[in-house]
């Protein structure tokens, strides 16, 4: 739904590519950031990567400082597909989604499409995120949703194979366009 990318904020930094490429995938790494989707605090999250990369204080203190500025909008053509099938009032529509349980309201302030679900699980106010299996069963048993009649989607194939580990059919979103499609061939309309 949401365009987000380190990168937006760290180009604006950093003096090159290669020197944010390098930064991104050493210091203020996918798997660093998932421990925040996972629940640790921002606080801990910063100071302990400080405590590890003391040189990088400033860069590492930044991605929370400024996080917002890796927010580059909403992804039009996927908000129209969700606004669709909320007008459609044929299908409930719930987010489990993998963010920060202090930065996930501050982009749903940011962006009403946000505000357009029936329902929403956090991972970092769960503590618990995507690709476990809990995960999914929390978003099921909290709104009584059947694995079965349930479709999920998400551009990431790891979460889109644990999905379908538990039953729930799945759809790995890359563009717009193919998931109006993918969407149309499982026979769901709007």
């Amino acid at each position: 739904m949401i365009d987000w990318n380190p990168q937006y904020l760290y180009k604006k930094i950093l003096s090159n590519e290669a020197e944010m490429k390098n930064f991104l995938e050493k210091v203020c790494t996918s798997d660093w950031n998932e421990e925040q989707d996972g629940g640790r605090t921002i606080k801990e999250a910063t100071e302990t990567l400080i405590a590890e990369f003391p040189e990088h204080e400033q860069n590492i203190r930044v991605y929370y400082e400024r996080w917002d500025e890796m927010l580059n909008g909403v992804i039009e053509g996927t908000a129209d597909i969700l606004k669709k099938l909320k007008e459609s009032k044929k299908y409930k529509l719930y987010a489990l989604t993998n963010w920060s349980a202090e930065t996930y309201p501050i982009a749903q302030q940011k962006y009403e499409v946000l505000q357009w679900f029936d329902g929403v699980v956090v991972s970092g106010t769960e503590k618990i995120r995507k690709p476990f299996p809990e995960f999914y069963q929390l978003l099921l048993s909290r709104f009584n949703v059947n694995a079965e009649e349930a479709l999920f989607i998400d551009d990431n194939l790891r979460n889109v194979k644990a999905a379908k580990q538990i039953g729930i059919d799945s759809i790995q979103f890359t563009t717009p366009e193919k998931l109006n499609d993918e969407l149309k061939e499982k026979g769901i309309t709007f």
